[in-house]
């Protein structure tokens, strides 16, 4: 167990120490609900963490690092839980007649007095961030751990969650169970605290042992805590979700997909929701959708300067086939929809057929597909050239009928951007002709295939740099990015970046530009390896090089594009 205690006389920057004036603000604002950001702004520290220095220093109470902090579970043996969650203090140390208790209020006299008469022992105060010990005690006691204690009985308003649209519930017992406050305000912890760590994707699994879950969080499952008192309530969280996805809560034998809609501090969030009965129980998966983080721009989502020039020349084509390849989850909808938000305009009409529409675009006509009543993306494809559009944009080219509209769409004048499931760019003509396409229309048609791989971007509060030598580099790393001799970048993990040492993701690309010899390949049927090979001989970057690229500006690490790459 180790810490790293800051103190006035172990940093370099002098502390402040509080005026009597500033000292009665702070005890004022942190004793109606911890507003600590609220004194560093208005009292002109440069961030929370130096204005708690000052506090402590002032107090002479020491601040501590959790964020270096090594805890033992053991220590939480004997401590009673509820001072835990009523106070939001957490032990770190424990000795025969002294414990150190880490809180954030250095205000909370109560909080201490609690403790020490709870345990019969000296109480030795440490200030860290709230947010800090936050995440300590999810960590160790799991999301959702103080509603299993009972301790937070609120209305769903006041957990800072709306469920936007009305819920309806039938009398069965599911549904009364569903309905609970403590599960109520356990399954809004679940989704509140995806949405705080940025998670793309909610995965709950029924195991033998009792219920998992899980955030994807950077394109990366993390394993999230829980209380062992979870697996007890595992049907009554599925039949709320059901609930808020309007979904059928007596059907347990087939899959089931939903959607929901909420609102978490101001920002509206969409949540898609499908369930699978498995061998344990159901499976949860969620999709968090959080509108008001996307931002549809090219050059945000990562596209060299030189790839972006002449994407955009290729998507403001009058007519043709514009594809955006890659596996799921890689970004392809958001390089889509970034390119329709560059040539949208009122002298052009822009019609989409999505499964599902995951973010609305104003100015955009967008269509939903519906399977249950025959609008496929093939009939939506049918039904959109009648009302003469300029751009035509279809979700997914999954079949012959949807690649054959497609095609005809491009003949007959419009510009059609969508997308495919390839591993690379050179592998897309092949993939349409395989589906039935006839080679030549493939070959006339296909103006461009972007292909593309989501790789997690280094946290800038924490990379550190380091000159690698050539044995330590991949085979394949280009010559000439070593000779500029700018330092590479490696993870090392702080409290920003939750000590994973990467915060956020941005897409590397490789963009095969149709020419008059790659046509031609296509429609003699060559097979994906020599077409991918002409067009390397022709200027394309692979996503491996974007990933140097991208590793050579101190974007992200070789770990990371070995990650999602292959060698060329």
């Amino acid at each position: 167990m180790s810490a790293a205690l800051s103190t006035p006389e172990s940093t370099d920057v002098p502390v402040r120490k509080l005026s009597p004036q500033e000292l009665r603000a702070a005890h004022e604002l942190m004793s109606v609900g911890d507003h600590l950001d609220r004194f560093s702004s208005e009292y002109g520290f440069e961030n929370d963490l130096d204005a708690l220095k000052s506090i402590g220093h002032t107090l002479g109470m020491p601040v501590i690092d959790m964020s270096s902090f090594d805890l033992n579970d053991t220590i939480l043996q004997d401590f009673p839980i509820r001072l835990i969650h009523r106070h939001g203090v957490f032990p770190i140390s424990r000795a025969d007649t002294t414990i150190k208790l880490a809180l954030s209020n250095p205000f909370d006299i109560q909080a201490t007095d609690a403790v020490a008469a709870a345990t019969g022992q000296f109480v030795s105060p440490v200030l860290a961030l709230p947010h800090e010990i936050n995440t300590l005690i999810k960590t160790h006691l799991g999301v959702g751990a103080e509603t299993l204690d009972g301790l937070i009985a609120q209305a769903e308003e006041q957990d800072g969650i709306e469920v936007l649209g009305d819920l309806e519930f039938d009398e069965s017992e599911a549904a009364a169970m569903a309905q609970q406050a403590s599960v109520v305000r356990l399954v809004n912890d679940i989704l509140a605290e995806a949405v705080n760590v940025r998670a793309s994707d909610i995965h709950m699994e029924a195991q033998a042992s009792g219920i998992k879950l899980r955030y994807r969080i950077d394109g990366v499952l993390q394993t999230q805590p829980l209380p062992s008192e979870m697996s007890r309530f595992q049907a009554a969280i599925i039949s709320r979700l059901k609930i808020m996805a309007q979904l059928n809560i007596a059907e347990r034998r087939v899959p089931q997909d939903g959607r929901i809609k909420i609102r978490v501090s101001g920002r509206e969030i969409d949540i898609r929701v499908s369930i699978i009965p498995m061998l344990h129980g159901e499976g949860v998966v969620m999709r968090v959708l959080d509108k008001d983080a996307m931002s549809f721009s090219l050059h945000g989502i990562g596209m060299e300067p030189d790839i972006c020039e002449r994407f955009g020349e290729l998507i403001r084509l009058p007519h043709g086939i514009v594809l955006v390849t890659g596996p799921t989850g890689s970004g392809k909808t958001t390089t889509l929809y970034s390119s329709l938000s560059e040539i949208r305009s009122e002298r052009n009409k822009i019609i989409t057929t999505e499964d599902p529409i995951e973010y609305q675009l104003e100015g955009i006509n967008q269509i939903q597909v519906n399977h249950k009543v025959g609008l496929t993306f093939a009939a939506g494809l049918r039904s959109i050239l009648r009302h003469d559009p300029d751009v035509v944009l279809v979700g997914e080219i999954r079949d012959f009928e949807t690649a054959e509209n497609a095609v005809q769409a491009s003949l007959t004048g419009h510009m059609v951007f969508s997308t495919l499931h390839t591993n690379d760019a050179a592998g897309s003509f092949m993939r349409l002709i395989d589906m039935g396409v006839e080679p030549f229309l493939v070959a006339s048609t296909v103006e461009g295939v972007v292909a593309q791989r989501l790789v997690r971007t280094l946290c800038q509060e924490c990379r550190k740099p380091y000159m690698p030598s050539k044995d330590e580099l991949p085979s394949d790393f280009p010559e000439e990015i070593l000779t500029i001799g700018e330092p590479f970048y490696y993870p090392d993990g702080c409290r920003s970046c939750r000590g994973t040492g990467y915060s956020g993701r941005m897409g590397i690309y490789e963009l095969l530009e149709t020419s008059d010899n790659i046509r031609q390949l296509a429609n003699d049927r060559t097979g994906t390896n020599a077409i991918n090979k002409a067009a390397v001989a022709e200027g394309m970057k692979t996503l491996r090089h974007d990933g140097w690229t991208k590793v050579s500006r101190g974007v992200t690490s070789i770990d990371e594009v070995l990650r999602v790459t292959r060698a060329d």
